[in-house]
């Protein structure tokens, strides 16, 4: 393994570890309030789109970390359009 690639592994599981306190919070609470549509929606486009460019180049560090981050990303996007329009407003203080 080149060193390049080590560098490369280290930062997909850094960014890629990012999501899951966010991905564990959206799955136990369903709150997705927080969550912007707009964002996650052109976020999660662009990580597929990493997806294709990491294996067009055979780029492994760039195709693992982005095929976790879709599944993740995809599952946060899948809960805030299932769950985004029934939310209640928090409560007082």
């Amino acid at each position: 393994m080149f060193p390049t690639d080590l560098i490369g592994y280290l930062a997909a599981a850094l960014t890629t570890c990012s999501f899951v306190p966010q991905a564990l919070h959206t799955f136990r609470t369903r709150d997705v309030r927080g969550i912007s549509l707009g964002m996650y929606s052109v976020f999660t486009v662009g990580i597929a789109l990493w997806l294709v460019y990491g294996l067009v180049l055979g780029a492994w560090p760039i195709v693992v970390a982005n095929a976790i981050t879709l599944a993740l990303a995809g599952s946060i996007l899948g809960m805030k359009l299932r769950y985004g329009g029934r939310q209640s407003p928090p409560g007082p203080p």
